[in-house]
């Protein structure tokens, strides 16, 4: 079975999941962990997972909706920005990963990942140079957007690939 027909064919099962990784990520994005000179989100690992596991509009609920949530609920200027950088995030890696053969997925998820974590930089840089009308202030937080896509990005593929996640899920999703 193709992973996007697990959405037509098991839709409650679907919905369940994707509410479950929405919540995960809204809890993932509502506290940080402080390091010099700045906080570091781990809502990425969360996202990046869901973005591997589900299709594009699952990812993009799971990443885009449960940022923009754990935001709005804590701390709102940045909810949009949330939105949108996280879920294209989400959506890229979901697209990448679907294209990929089966045996594959490995390769695609990291290309998927890369490209994720770009987006989301990118988008936050811009979204808090044009929120905070400071260039500089998007350039002082730039470090912190890169250390949080690296890690996300890593803790998603072990948790995919290396601790059996993905195996879970194909069955689950049988």
């Amino acid at each position: 079975m193709r992973q996007s027909d697990f959405r037509k064919t098991q839709p409650v099962k679907w919905m369940t999941t994707t509410a479950l990784l929405t919540a995960m990520t809204m809890a993932m994005s509502s506290f940080s962990i402080p390091v010099p000179g700045g906080h570091l989100y781990l809502c990425d690992v969360i996202i990046c997972s869901a973005a591997i596991l589900l299709d594009p509009l699952g990812a993009f609920i799971a990443g885009g909706v449960g940022s923009f949530l754990g935001d709005f609920f804590f701390y709102p200027a940045p909810m949009f920005v949330s939105l949108i950088s996280h879920g294209l995030q989400a959506v890229a890696i979901s697209l990448i990963v679907r294209r990929a053969r089966p045996e594959r997925r490995g390769r695609a998820a990291l290309l998927g990942v890369l490209l994720g974590g770009a987006i989301m930089v990118t988008g936050y840089t811009l979204g808090r140079a044009f929120l905070y009308s400071t260039p500089e202030y998007a350039a002082l937080k730039l470090p912190f957007e890169i250390l949080q896509a690296a890690v996300g990005a890593a803790a998603a593929l072990f948790l995919c690939f290396k601790s059996g996640l993905l195996r879970f899920w194909d069955q689950f999703t049988r």
